[in-house]
């Protein structure tokens, strides 16, 4: 009996999975070339990669009749998913890899912002869920026209234009961070 109080005691006590590494978007802190802790495995061309995106929870309870609705909405940088190859990188690519960062940061908020706007019921989880995909679309496809009309960067006039869009949004998205 000892034995196996012992074996659920150490279940509880160390859940079978470990939480990852993640740093949720911050206003005031920006992306340092320290934060990417993962090993490259793009393609040669390719100098840094980032990975982050935005999570989404939600708890529904019904109290003397009433509905309860909470949710949460998060957008997170992941180190270990994201990697850079240190001879190769500058100033100037940590910014595009931060722009990656802050077009996830653009979803949350505009997920925050459809989610403000649908009844809190018992139906939240089916439109929630539907909201959480359309906008998760949205924003993967946002990563790859950024990537794709600055050819990665490498042409500075789209991705300074890129640069100033993402930062007009992010303002206009502002009451949703």
């Amino acid at each position: 009996m000892k034995l196996i109080t012992a074996a659920l005691l150490l279940f509880f006590i160390f859940p079978s999975e470990v939480e990852e590494e993640k740093i949720r978007w911050q206003e005031d802190r920006r992306l340092t070339w320290s934060d990417f802790k993962g090993t490259p495995n793009g393609a040669e061309e390719y100098v840094a990669s980032t990975n982050s995106g935005v999570s989404f929870s939600f708890s529904y309870t019904v109290k003397n009749g009433k509905d309860y609705v909470n949710y949460s909405v998060n957008c997170n940088f992941y180190p270990q998913l994201s990697w850079y190859r240190p001879e190769r990188v500058n100033e100037y690519i940590l910014k595009h890899e931060q722009a990656h960062f802050d077009i996830s940061e653009l979803h949350a908020r505009k997920l925050r912002l459809l989610l403000s706007d649908i009844p809190k019921d018992e139906n939240f989880k089916e439109i929630a869920g539907k909201l959480y995909h359309k906008m998760e679309d949205e924003r993967r496809a946002m990563q790859e026209r950024f990537d794709s009309d600055s050819d990665h960067s490498n042409i500075k006039l789209e991705e300074f234009r890129w640069r100033e869009y993402i930062s007009e949004q992010l303002a206009e998205y502002d009451p949703w961070k």
